[in-house]
């Protein structure tokens, strides 16, 4: 029994350090938590674009996910063209047409998850709209502050009560 207690702190040791920072050369990944927010903007003759735009903050990365494009109430049966402008792989601005909306015959596009990096522009780069723009905001958050989990864990760990493993009973007669 003894020997079966030491091979489980042995095995919990070793969880802590890979918890901690790795084991035997592998790192494992820190913590990730990630929120979702609704999104939505109109595009219009009033509003001919829209920027979302996020504050930097450490260890933590935005995605600006679309889902759908649409015409909504008042618009004219005339080609509203809408048009993004984000960043490139080289960190250029470039401007990519995303749908071509008109009222008698393609009055909405689903894109279908279409994620972008911000800050992100969008432009009605024709038409008077109003086009409706939705999706999600994703925000992934890698926690590597694992101070106060870890001192949780090590505490536990300490005052852990292993039971010894028992036999099973064996029955006469069955096989």
């Amino acid at each position: 029994m003894a020997a079966g207690a030491a091979a489980a702190l042995a095995f919990l040791n070793q969880e802590s350090r890979a918890r901690a920072g790795g084991f035997g050369g592998l790192r494992v990944p820190a913590p990730v938590t990630m929120d979702s927010f609704f999104f939505g903007c109109e595009l219009s003759g009033h509003t001919r674009s829209f920027t979302f735009k996020v504050e930097e903050e450490d260890d933590t990365e935005h995605v600006l996910a679309l889902n759908m494009l649409c015409l909504t109430e008042g618009a004219k049966d005339e080609c509203n063209v809408v048009e993004v402008v984000a960043r490139d792989h080289d960190n250029q601005e470039i401007a990519v047409p995303v749908a071509n909306l008109r009222l008698s015959c393609q009055p909405m596009l689903s894109v279908d998850d279409f994620q972008l990096q911000p800050p992100v522009t969008f432009r009605l780069k024709s038409g008077s709209g109003p086009v409706r723009i939705t999706g999600r905001h994703q925000i992934v958050c890698i926690n590597n502050d694992l101070s106060e989990e870890e001192s949780d864990d090590e505490s536990e760990e300490d005052g852990i009560k292993l039971c010894g493993i028992l036999p099973a009973k064996k029955h006469r007669g069955r096989p």
